[in-house]
């Protein structure tokens, strides 16, 4: 059985910062509360989606989970494995596979469907036939972060990021697996909670582990909690309150620490970062790592969304600009 859980650490001591600026203006209420969050994308009360970007005018059943945002479509399944994909242009424009089991993520290009199972196999279809092109068996993991990662087309290959730490590349062409890439080999909450190709390199995380990937494979250790990137570095705050500026080959620009702090999301937007601090504080940080002030904010327990300018908890949302 699969269990979605975040991995984190606890302590008697919080974050306090020194000195708190003004409170933070840009922030207030919404009508519904997140229920739901999938890899990139978070369903409301009434079944609305809200995606990076905002609101998505498509509605989930309530039987159903939200999986992801991708490529034009909002996919949703139900624990017995049937899968929707709803047209965010055209609402009524629905398929529904029958895929018999739970699905972990899934992603979408033209008219291929590459799913990710619970139980770690990785299987590609044809939307339009609803058939099954490939099919590869992955190794399977009792525990791990809520985070995963959908699959991630590149060419004539889609990069499978698989719930025991690593990352699968299949050939869509020749229908066959070319290669495994090992990320981590941690036994429980190894699964990549963050996949992206920078400078033709690949990047890779779990929760415990940073891979670079080109010529050579560049391994680096962190707790990690979030990571961003802005088209020139790679940012990672940890579990142990730091935010970490990195190059695409991991080596460290700057850092900084914030005591006990405990991040909740990070956004990276113009010349700042933004970090969304458990005990109810935003933290407006200079991208060299330097400068930083710190803002009161109002936040509840409850499911955490980021989006591209804005964070959402419960029913409240932050925007940063």
């Amino acid at each position: 059985m699969l269990v979605f859980l975040f991995s984190g650490c606890s302590t008697k001591k919080v974050y306090e910062p020194q000195f708190v600026d003004e409170d933070w203006s840009h922030y207030g209420d919404r009508e519904q509360k997140i229920i739901d969050v999938g890899s990139n994308v978070a369903l409301l009360e009434d079944g609305t989606v809200l995606a990076k970007d905002g609101i998505v005018d498509i509605k989930v059943d309530s039987s159903q989970r939200v999986i992801a945002d991708s490529n034009g479509w909002i996919i949703s399944s139900k624990i017995d494995g049937n899968l929707t994909i709803s047209n965010i242009q055209n609402p009524e424009n629905r398929t529904i596979f029958e895929l018999k089991k739970t699905i972990a993520s899934a992603s979408i290009r033209d008219n291929m469907l590459a799913v990710l199972f619970a139980d770690s196999e990785m299987a590609l279809y044809d939307i339009n036939t609803k058939a099954l092109i490939l099919k590869e068996q992955g190794s399977k993991s009792l525990a791990v972060d809520s985070r995963i990662v959908t699959p991630h087309f590149m060419n004539n290959l889609v990069l499978f990021s698989t719930l025991d730490g690593k990352v699968v590349i299949i050939n869509i062409d020749k229908k066959k697996k070319l290669r495994t890439i090992i990320v981590s080999t941690e036994d429980n909450f190894n699964n990549i909670i963050y996949f992206n190709v920078i400078d033709n390199k690949i990047i890779a995380a779990t929760s415990t582990k940073l891979l670079s990937l080109a010529s050579k494979e560049i391994r680096v250790k962190y707790e990690i909690r979030d990571m961003v990137y802005d088209n020139e570095n790679i940012f990672i705050t940890t579990k142990q309150g730091e935010v970490i500026s990195l190059t695409p080959d991991m080596q460290v620009n700057a850092k900084i620490k914030f005591p006990f702090a405990h991040f909740l999301g990070l956004i990276s937007h113009k010349d700042k970062l933004y970090l969304l601090e458990k005990e109810g504080y935003l933290i407006e940080l200079e991208k060299d790592l330097y400068d930083y002030r710190v803002h009161e904010v109002d936040i509840e327990d409850g499911y955490i969304f980021v989006g591209d300018k804005t964070f959402y908890v419960a029913d409240e949302y932050i925007s940063v600009e």
